[in-house]
């Protein structure tokens, strides 16, 4: 991407509202990479480097202030340490002294990125251990909340204390998951719990998880003698046949969680909000919008398989623990040896039928066959009219073709 050099702002006056000096250095710049750029560019012709500055109260040298174009990492700085050796860090990390000419701009920086203000005040930053264990021995567990640009909101695997981990270098997390961090540092800054370190693995486990099952909620029998499987005299699919031998089965609806919908407005949907978000180009907009709900309850299947949705087509990995994390989470409710129904007729239970849809296309893509199958065929006993097409599926992955085959039909 060809580098935008926008005008030089002008220089922020004593008691300027910072705002007026975001607006001056995003002036005709859009979307986040173009105004990560632009401020990379304020940066250069405004900070003078080398120049003395503070992390968490700890003296440093910043050195350089730069760009790699990745908008989740922003703006970099590069520092010498006290001891001489160097560090590259987060630029909103980074506390210059009020009188220097940079000053501003680094505090703009901060406002621009959504954080709080505290130009000036290293006092206020203090170091605190979470209350959970956190020391500098050994690794810590946390349960992944919502993935942000520069930063990840997590709580405690052991406890319900909520804090931002700021990682070394950044993961490409999904809602749900488990991380294991080795600390570095801790402190609180606005009342609020921080914490850098370096993640050294991720897993889902959503028994490790505390979270209270979705309910099922008993809706009669299903009868498979009462459902229509083609017409008479047509032959039985052999995927239906043992589904009918089976005979009759209860069948159940799961509760569904919808953080931040309006009870009083029968038009209120965030996943509606997310999906319009994602239809007019704003990608960034539809994720937030699902990692706030996940944030919330991260029982939010739909959110889940809607964030596994915007990652499919270019980032399936991705997409598969999206997937994976709402499939785990709603198997809770199902417990083991579970044989009953769960049609997609009742509107709740299709989160959790996305998901396994969802987690089956991603396994089938990076050629785990087998567990692709798995998945289609207990989709088709849980929803035996197979809303979904499922059993169209299965013959492909049975004989080990690849997921672009079926894609290119």
């Amino acid at each position: 991407m060809k580098r935008r050099v926008p005008p030089k702002p002008a220089t922020r006056r004593p008691g300027e509202d910072l705002q007026s000096l975001v607006e001056q250095i995003i002036i005709d710049a859009y979307g986040d990479i173009e105004q990560l750029w632009a401020f990379r560019q304020a940066f250069e012709d405004n900070v003078n480097v080398p120049c003395a500055a503070t992390i968490v109260g700890a003296p440093v040298t910043v050195l350089k202030f730069d760009f790699d174009g990745n908008e989740r990492r922003g703006l970099t700085a590069q520092c010498r340490l006290a001891d001489g050796s160097r560090q590259t860090v987060s630029a909103v990390d980074i506390r210059l002294p009020a009188r220097d000419p940079g000053e501003p701009y680094v505090a703009a920086y901060r406002k621009w990125m959504g954080l709080p203000q505290e130009r000036a005040k290293p006092a206020r930053v203090r170091k605190q251990a979470v209350k959970t264990s956190v020391n500098r021995t050994g690794a810590i567990e946390l349960v992944v909340l919502s993935v942000k640009k520069l930063a990840v909101r997590c709580k405690t695997l052991a406890g319900e204390e909520r804090l931002t981990l700021r990682p070394k270098r950044f993961w490409d997390l999904a809602p749900g998951e488990i991380v294991s961090v080795r600390p570095n540092k801790h402190w609180t800054y606005a009342d609020k719990p921080y914490l850098s370190g370096e993640i050294e693995s991720r897993r889902i486990d959503a028994t490790a998880l505390g979270l209270t099952p979705l309910r099922l909620e008993s809706r009669g029998i299903w009868d498979p003698a009462e459902e229509y499987w083609g017409a008479e005299g047509d032959p039985i699919g052999d995927w239906a046949k043992p589904i009918i031998a089976r005979g009759p089965r209860p069948q159940f609806e799961m509760q569904q969680v919808l953080p931040g919908e309006d009870p009083d407005d029968a038009f209120s949907d965030p996943i509606t909000e997310s999906n319009d978000c994602k239809d007019a180009g704003d990608l960034v907009g539809a994720e937030k919008l699902l990692t706030e709900m996940c944030e919330t309850d991260l029982r939010c299947l739909d959110a889940h398989a809607h964030l596994g949705n915007l990652g499919f087509e270019h980032l399936p990995k991705d997409a598969l623990r999206h997937y994976e994390v709402g499939v785990r989470i709603g198997e809770l409710s199902l417990g083991a040896g579970f044989d009953g129904v769960l049609l997609w007729s009742m509107i709740d239970n299709r989160p959790f039928l996305r998901c396994l849809h969802g987690y089956g296309l991603c396994l089938w893509r990076a050629g785990k066959f087998e567990e692709a199958n798995q998945v289609f065929n207990r989709m088709f006993w849980l929803n035996p009219p197979d809303n979904q097409g499922a059993r169209f599926l299965t013959a492909d992955v049975q004989a080990r073709l690849p997921w672009e085959s079926r894609r290119d039909k």
